[in-house]
C-alpha cells in the first residue's frame, strides 16, 4: 500500500471558509419585517450605491439574510473556482429563485480567501395558499455551483525551514507509524523518525531543490500498515461489521427462551326454562376461563473452537436460527466474558 494512502503531508489540508452575505430575488419568501438584521443589510447595501434609505422605509420580503460556506483546497490559486453553501440566517420560507450578492469568505486567521455571488440552485420548494401549504426537500438551504472566486492563494505549512517535513497518518497507530518510519529511511533515502503514533517527521541533509518531486517520491513508499482487530455494531440498523483478523477465544453460547401464554376466555352462563317468580340470586352470569401455557424449550448451546473468526461465530449463530439483534447481544456478552480478541465498537 502506498503511503499516500494512509497518511497526508502536514499542512496539505482543506481549509473552511465562511461569509454573511444576502440573498435577493425571492418572490415574497425572504425574511419579514421581524429581522432587523436583513433590514440593516439592505440598507449597507444600498448605501454603497449612492441609495441613502432609512432602515424604517424598507418593508420587502424578497431579500433573506444567508451564510455562505466553501471549502478552499489545498494549492488553489488566485482565479480558481468554488461550490459554495448557501442557508438562510431569518425566517424565510424559500431561497428558490435568489441571487446571492456579492460576498467575501473569510478563513479562520480572518483573512478573505475567495468572493462569491451567483444564483442559488435550490433542490425542493414551498408553496401556500389559503392556509394550506407543500413542501419538498428543504428549501432555505441552496448552493451556487463554481459560485465562488479564489482571491488569495491557499495556506501552506510545510517545514518553515525547508528541510523538515512532517507526515501524518489516517489512523494513528504505533506500529504502522514505526513501520513507516523504516520504508522511508530504505527506499526514500532520507532520515525518517516516529514522533508519535500519529507523526513522522521527515529531515533533510539539504533542502530538497525540487520539493513536489520529493513530496512524490515519499508519498509512494510502500508501506504495509498495521490493522487492528476490530468489530463494529450498528444497534439501529442490525449491522456488523468485522474485520478478517478478529479471533475468538473457546467460549460456550446458551441460548434459550422462556415464553408464557396466558389466554382468557369468557363464558356466559344463562339459566335455562322460564322463572315466573326470579329472585336476586338466580340470574345471567359471566364466567372467565383462563388457559396457561408455559413454553420452556430446551437451551440451544453453540460451541466455539479457540481462534475461531467472527464470522464463524454469526455462522454458526444463523444455524440456530438467531436474529441480528440476538448477535449483537451475544458479541457483547462474549467482548465481557474476555474471549473478544479486539475492540467492539457499538453505534
Amino acid at each position: 500500500m502506498r503511503l499516500k494512502e494512509i497518511a497526508r503531508v502536514e499542512g496539505v489540508r482543506d481549509n473552511a471558509l465562511t461569509g454573511y452575505g444576502i440573498v435577493v430575488g425571492l418572490a415574497g419568501t425572504g425574511d419579514t419585517s421581524k429581522n432587523r438584521l436583513t433590514i440593516q443589510s439592505v440598507a449597507n447595501t444600498l448605501s454603497h450605491f449612492g441609495v441613502n434609505i432609512s432602515p424604517d422605509d424598507l418593508n420587502s420580503r424578497n431579500v433573506a439574510a444567508v451564510m455562505v460556506t466553501a471549502t478552499l483546497p489545498p494549492f488553489a490559486e488566485s482565479g480558481q473556482k468554488l461550490d459554495v453553501s448557501v442557508s438562510s440566517l431569518g425566517d424565510a420560507r424559500s431561497l428558490a429563485g435568489g441571487v446571492l450578492m456579492l460576498t467575501p469568505l473569510n478563513g479562520p486567521d480572518n483573512k478573505m480567501y475567495a468572493l462569491a455571488q451567483g444564483a442559488l440552485s435550490v433542490g425542493g420548494y414551498e408553496v401556500r395558499a389559503f392556509g394550506s401549504s407543500e413542501q419538498k426537500n428543504h428549501p432555505t438551504v441552496g448552493r451556487v455551483p463554481d459560485g465562488a472566486s479564489v482571491e488569495r492563494e491557499a495556506p501552506l505549512g510545510l517545514g518553515s525551514d525547508g528541510r523538515t517535513l512532517d507526515v501524518v497518518l489516517y489512523q494513528p497507530d504505533f506500529t504502522t507509524a514505526e513501520r513507516v518510519a523504516e520504508s522511508l529511511r530504505r527506499n526514500a533515502g532520507v532520515e525518517a523518525v516516529a514522533e508519535h503514533a500519529g507523526k513522522i517527521r521527515v529531515t533533510f541533509a539539504t533542502p530538497p531543490t525540487d520539493l513536489v518531486r520529493t513530496i512524490s517520491t515519499i508519498e509512494n513508499v510502500l508501506v504495509t500498515p498495521d490493522q487492528m482487530a476490530r468489530v463494529v455494531v450498528n444497534e439501529r440498523t442490525g449491522t456488523v461489521v468485522s474485520g478478517g483478523d478478529v479471533r475468538l477465544g473457546a467460549v460456550t453460547i446458551s441460548q434459550g427462551d422462556l415464553r408464557i401464554v396466558v389466554q382468557t376466555d369468557y363464558m356466559v352462563s344463562q339459566p335455562d326454562g322460564v322463572l315466573v317468580n326470579p329472585s336476586r340470586n338466580i340470574g345471567t352470569a359471566v364466567v372467565p376461563q383462563a388457559n396457561i401455557n408455559v413454553q420452556d424449550p430446551e437451551a440451544k448451546l453453540v460451541n466455539i473452537p479457540n481462534g475461531a473468526t467472527v464470522g464463524d461465530l454469526i455462522a454458526a449463530l444463523r444455524a440456530i436460527h438467531l436474529t441480528t439483534r440476538d448477535v449483537i447481544t451475544i458479541l457483547q456478552s462474549i467482548k465481557d466474558a474476555g474471549a473478544l480478541h479486539g475492540e467492539l465498537i457499538i453505534q
